[in-house]
């Protein structure tokens, strides 16, 4: 992972050296020729050094590279920080705009069928645009094929004017471009326990693929097990009442539009707006919504990518 570099002090350092002189006192005995005591003539001058010259240290900025400076997961599901070269105004990845901080660091990231090869354009102050190529290592996904027909199902219109709310308030939430840095942390497990369920898995019915599971599910075999964020961030969405499908549903903003979410919970500690940090308690853990079981569903997003949790945080402890 890419260290942290140090900030710029917020003003000038100024050392002025300041000398300090002295009272001058005259030995008794030796009062200048023809001058009484009380004399009112202006006395002798005395000489003084000349003044310091007065410098000022004003801090170098750090330097920015001449191309893009890059780390990360370059994989299906994986993701990517870096910092854009110096004089950028704006980087883009195929097409998509991503968004710079003042030191020219960005965050972006590659979707579970992202395509093998991407593309990185960083656009200078004067037009000219400075491009790297990035090739996208493929996953072997836990594929499942079955020799069935898929269940062609069709929701109520009870079943809709109930989700549509639930969707519009889970749309907003993942919209939210929270002022985070969260996007910048080494991330760790909200729990430790047994992965149930992994990212990406599928099936596919008699060659017609099924949905593909976008999250890991994490097992501890009892509900009110408590869990943590696994980055700083903000709350963009905390359910007070169950959502039909994902239950109490916790939305955690990470900045640069990456976020967290967190399915099936049997309570939630925090609130929509509260700044939480890295390891700190936010739920429980349930089996609220559809859920077969006690377990926490943590997904991963930036913009419409659908992320790998296990690409954040390596093997569980």
């Amino acid at each position: 992972m890419s260290g942290r570099k140090a900030a710029l002090r917020a003003a000038f350092l100024i050392p002025v050296t300041v000398a300090l002189t002295a009272c001058s006192v005259v030995p008794a005995g030796q009062v200048p020729a023809n001058t009484a005591l009380n004399d009112a003539a202006t006395p002798p001058a005395i000489a003084r050094p000349p003044a310091p010259a007065v410098r000022l240290t004003v801090p170098t900025p750090p330097a920015r590279p001449e191309t893009f400076v890059l780390d990360g997961e370059l994989e299906q599901g994986g993701w990517l920080r870096g910092q854009a070269p110096g004089g950028a105004i704006s980087v883009r990845l195929d097409g998509q705009d991503v968004i710079l901080d003042e030191e020219g660091r960005f965050f972006a990231a590659f979707d579970r069928d992202s395509e093998r090869t991407a593309m990185l354009v960083a656009t200078l102050a004067g037009g000219r645009t400075i491009e790297r190529s990035l090739t996208i290592a493929p996953r072997d996904w836990d594929i499942e094929r079955v020799n069935i027909a898929r269940r062609a199902g069709r929701a109520s219109e009870s079943f809709l004017r109930m989700r549509r709310p639930e969707l519009a308030q889970i749309v907003a939430a993942r919209a939210v471009d929270a002022p985070s840095d969260g996007w910048r942390q080494d991330f760790v497990w909200p729990v430790t326990g047994r992965i149930s369920g992994r990212f990406g898995s599928q099936r596919i019915y008699r060659g017609e693929p099924g949905s593909y599971h976008s999250g890991i599910d994490i097992a501890t075999g009892e509900s009110g097990t408590p869990f943590v964020a696994p980055a700083d961030g903000i709350v963009t969405l905390a359910t007070d009442e169950p959502f039909s499908l994902e239950g109490y549903l916790l939305i955690i903003d990470h900045g640069m539009g990456l976020n967290s979410a967190f399915l099936h919970m049997s309570d939630i500690a925090v609130r929509h707006g509260d700044r939480v940090k890295q390891g700190q308690y936010v739920g429980t853990i349930g089996s609220s919504g559809r859920a077969t079981g006690p377990h926490l569903h943590w997904s991963l997003k930036w913009r419409d990518a659908r992320l790998d949790p296990l690409l954040f945080t390596g093997p569980m402890p």
